[in-house]
């Protein structure tokens, strides 16, 4: 590229590759100057103006706003690499930060999209039928609260959401409940649950629990909650058909409710309970002992 003299905005838009507009705009805040001809007012650029382009797209590379650009490159910060070596190590630091947001983002989506997923397939399938299966062990966070029957509030729960942010966590995938009484969930008298959520930090404070790593039958359940109590029927008889015992708790896994739509005949949950071979009363004393 031949040198020039001097560089009109539109000769330097395009050796750059940098819209007009912004040009202008680095003009009018200091950044990029210009130099203004008395006859005519046209901007036109030095050649030192036309090299300082390719180092504020480095620097916009590395995630730099302009004002912290102007700085330095005018070299007026007093000692100039103290003040950039701050600078950089500023930016490392929030671009860590925003990598574990990014990261939380990435996996809340893709746990939301694997739910969705599983609630299609169910529902294209029409899964309902009853099965026994190994559930990988998890540390949950929980709450135990109150509940007054009203399960769209237990899902989409305030309380807990406050208490996740006040123990400096954030939360995935889906929500899972504990009755005590399975008993007393089909009759609905529950005076209280237990509710579950995975974590994404596990440096939050906070109550955990384990859940899984045992053998628990399971049943899927679509359409709102207040039908739920057939597909109860037929998983507490298939269980007993089949031989195994349970204890007097369940739970409750959403994978679609309330928080993905409104449309409760699309909602799917799963049900569980711990199941053995063993006699019941061995049964509920590893029940208890968890």
């Amino acid at each position: 590229m031949p040198r020039k003299q001097q560089y009109s905005i539109g000769e330097l838009s395009q050796l750059c590759n940098v819209s007009k507009k912004a040009l202008r705009f680095y003009d009018k805040i200091g950044l990029i100057s210009s130099l203004r001809h008395d006859y005519n007012n046209y901007r036109m650029y030095t050649h030192d103006e036309l090299l300082l382009v390719p180092v504020l797209k480095y620097y916009k590379q590395m995630g730099f706003k302009l004002d912290e650009m102007r700085k330095f490159i005018s070299g007026r910060n007093g000692n100039v690499y103290s003040a950039l070596r701050a600078a950089f190590e500023q930016k490392l630091d929030e671009l860590r930060k925003a990598q574990i947001e990014l990261r939380r983002c990435e996996e809340s989506v893709r746990d939301w999209q694997d739910l969705i997923r599983e609630a299609e397939t169910v529902i294209a399938e029409d899964v309902r039928d009853v099965s026994v299966k190994y559930v990988e062990s998890a540390q949950l966070l929980f709450q135990e609260q109150p509940f007054d029957g009203d399960i769209k509030s237990a899902i989409i729960n305030l309380d807990f959401m406050n208490y996740v942010e006040k123990t400096n966590n954030a939360i995935t995938g889906p929500v899972y409940i504990h009755f005590s009484s399975m008993k007393d969930r089909l009759e609905g008298n529950a005076q209280s649950i237990r509710i579950m959520q995975r974590v994404l930090e596990p440096g939050g404070s906070g109550g955990r629990v384990e859940f899984g790593g045992c053998m628990m039958a399971s049943c899927y359940h679509v359409g709102p909650q207040e039908n739920i109590g057939s597909t109860y029927a037929r998983f507490i008889s298939w269980i007993r058909r089949h031989g195994y015992t349970m204890g007097e708790d369940c739970y409750e896994r959403y994978v679609t409710d309330y928080w993905t739509t409104s449309n409760s005949d699309c909602h799917v949950t799963e049900i569980m309970a711990r199941v053995s071979r063993g006699s019941s009363e061995r049964h509920e004393e590893e029940n208890g002992a968890s």
